[in-house]
């Protein structure tokens, strides 16, 4: 294969030319409606979790300040995000971006991550939900069967593993003696993750629709914990706002500017998302209008909620008390408003299905646009005839994430998820300078101020989370991009459409 074909592209004028053109879905989606999917796929955990969680172990008050840094970082990348939204408002997002300016082997690769990505993303959410749901069926008396509760263990995972393949001959040095629980099946987890899948195959418009509803009552959850807990803050729990630095007896330090500074990189996996709305392009009613609105309107919202609840809790209850997994309801319940923890409980089981509805979307958006550029079979880009979605990626999709969702652990699932969105953000900033360089007088509806410190910033910031990951992380990241250059290299770079000429 020529270096030729790798980084073949199609034209920024190509793409926008097309836009008036495509007729793959109907155009229903509205400035609001797109804002409440960027808001859906960036309010989740981290603000039910996270902010109590990372004032505990890091930062304390100043976790106000994490969030203020990584908000910072994320919206470098927002900034390149909504520039390319308004330029090339096409599905695909990043991978379409790329494919624009760096080529279609570039965009491959980040096509290829990010559909394992979301995927991902869709099946750690929909995990922590079932739990969050058996909670509150558990208070209400209903207990499912121990074996629908959660996925086996890793270990019992591994005892079935070695059985199967023992049965053909093979042999292991340090076999599980036997399951070391009675969890089987995550049911609540693979149906919520189907549940989804058929809304989004059905109509896009009823999705997005229960979506905007689901986002409200997320919203007005966390106003709730804003205005009601304004009133208990005592003003003595911020001091010091910045504790100082500790080190504990293994030796790890917690606390001070660095601690504010680690817990910006954690909370940072908490402030993006609003990349799955530009995949929604061509279900726009006015995509580079709307787009880069939408982008840098949910990234806004979302970045004052999370500072304010982030102040709130912390001034409520000493940040020492926050470390547990429900910290907004236990803050509550510290207190003395339980019946405030109960409502902030069933805010979050609603809320967090908008974080399910935001990734499943953008990946079968990129399945669908690999797909219609040849890069997939064509099988996969074809629009379901009554309903006008991408039915076939949505409902594998679908079935996929159930199956994750229902058999694995969640710190199995977890690990893999952040690594293709930092690539992305990479790519997205590179990509804005290299088409600032390469077609300056392009009209853009929405220019990235001060690009030239902006992308510079998102590029490095990306790099230095990435740094942070575990090693694990890029041992299989780095399987599932060699599966990707073997589907790409024996299928995609022939069946390309600049191929045949498309």
């Amino acid at each position: 294969m020529s270096l030729a074909k790798f980084l073949r592209h199609k034209s920024v004028e190509q793409l926008q030319a097309e836009v008036g053109q495509r007729k793959d879905f109907r155009r229903v989606l509205g400035l609001w409606q797109l804002t409440a999917i960027g808001i859906g796929g960036i309010i989740g955990v981290g603000i039910f979790v996270l902010a109590g969680q990372q004032a505990a172990l890091n930062a304390g008050p100043a976790v106000a300040l994490s969030f203020i840094i990584a908000g910072f970082g994320s919206a470098c990348a927002a900034l390149c995000y909504a520039e390319f939204a308004g330029l090339i408002p096409v599905t695909g997002s990043a991978y379409t971006y790329g494919y624009a300016v760096l080529g279609e082997g570039a965009a491959w690769i980040i096509g290829w991550d990010l559909l394992l990505e979301y995927a991902l993303v869709v099946a750690v959410v929909a995990i922590g939900w079932s739990g969050y749901v058996q909670v509150l069926l558990a208070s209400a008396g209903v207990h499912l069967p121990e074996w629908a509760q959660k996925s086996m263990s890793a270990d019992t995972m591994k005892y079935y593993w070695q059985q199967g393949l023992g049965s053909l001959g093979v042999h292991f040095a340090n076999p599980v003696a036997g399951p070391t629980d009675a969890h089987r099946f995550n049911i609540i987890a693979a149906g919520v993750s189907l549940l989804v899948a058929i809304l989004l195959s059905v109509k896009t418009e009823w999705g997005a629709r229960l979506n905007t509803l689901i986002v409200g009552i997320k919203v007005l959850g966390v106003a709730l914990v804003i205005g009601v807990g304004a009133f208990f803050i005592n003003t003595a729990n911020w001091h010091p706002f910045i504790p100082e630095r500790i080190f504990d007896d293994k030796g790890v330090g917690h606390f001070g500017w660095h601690g504010v500074l680690t817990g910006a990189s954690v909370v940072f996996f908490a402030v993006f998302g609003y990349d799955t709305l530009t995949t929604a392009a061509e279900e726009a009613r006015n995509p580079q209008r709307d787009l880069p609105r939408a982008v840098l309107l949910s990234l806004a919202v979302a970045m004052v909620l999370y500072i304010a609840v982030s102040l709130v809790l912390t001034g409520i209850v000493p940040y020492s008390t926050l470390s547990g997994e429900a910290s907004v309801s236990d803050a509550f319940n510290a207190i003395g408003l339980p019946w405030i923890s109960n409502v902030i409980a069933i805010a979050a089981v609603i809320g967090v299905i908008s974080v399910l509805f935001a990734f499943m979307l953008g990946a079968a958006r990129i399945w669908f646009a690999l797909s219609r550029d040849g890069l997939l079979p064509a099988w996969f880009a074809r629009v379901h005839p009554r309903y006008g979605t991408p039915a076939r990626p949505t409902m594998i999709l679908g079935i996929f994430t159930a199956v994750v969702a229902g058999l694995l652990p969640i710190g199995e699932v977890a690990e893999l998820v952040n690594i293709g969105t930092l690539s992305a953000f990479i790519l997205i900033c590179a990509s804005v300078l290299v088409l600032r360089v390469r077609k300056p007088g392009l009209e853009r509806k929405f220019r990235t101020p001060a690009v030239w410190f902006i992308a510079p910033l998102g590029i490095l910031f990306s790099l230095a989370l990435i740094w942070g990951l575990p090693w694990i992380t890029f041992e299989r990241f780095a399987i599932w991009m060699a599966i990707g250059l073997i589907v790409y290299f024996a299928y995609g770079v022939r069946h390309s459409k600049l191929n045949r000429g498309g």
